[in-house]
């Protein structure tokens, strides 16, 4: 593309003017308000994840924060919307060599989970369980934390 075709896709400068002053030049921007970072209180980790076409979820750092290892038996149930998996010796189902874990398909139908889908996976390694929430779950918890925000309570 030549040079007088490009300079024809950029707009021209404007210039602001001010009644009676002229121009008017932009001025340097805003500072930003500076918050205190928020305490954490726990190690949960946290790590989004899309589930294939077969159920298999992954976020290695979020998944090896458990230190589970190939060959763990893990325990799969539902509770409301999401997901909960913890280590049990008589788990129905296996850890792999990855640090993925297979949603069986009854599983992903009962709280609404498709190929593609993206999940929420927070692992608490104190409590050594990885829980699954589905966007609906997310959706669910944020508008009732938001709802708490809009009664105008502030925090100090």
């Amino acid at each position: 593309m030549s040079d007088r075709r490009i300079a024809a896709l950029i707009p021209p400068r404007v210039t602001t003017t001010v009644a009676g002053r002229g121009p008017v030049t932009p001025s340097a921007p805003l500072p930003l308000a500076e918050l205190p970072p928020l305490p954490r209180a726990g190690s949960l980790r946290y790590g989004m994840a899309r589930v294939d076409s077969k159920g298999w979820v992954s976020n290695g750092p979020t998944v090896t924060a458990l230190g589970w290892t190939h060959g763990d038996r893990l325990h799969i149930s539902v509770v409301d919307a999401s997901v909960v998996i913890h280590r049990e010796p008589t788990g129905a189902f296996g850890m792999g060599t990855k640090p993925y874990v297979m949603l069986p398909a009854v599983v992903r139908h009962r709280v609404g989970i498709a190929a593609g889908d993206q999940v929420l996976l927070v692992a608490d390694p104190n409590y050594d369980v990885l829980v699954v929430h589905p966007l609906a779950a997310l959706d669910t918890m944020i508008t009732a934390y938001h709802a708490t925000l809009s009664q105008g309570r502030e925090s100090r």
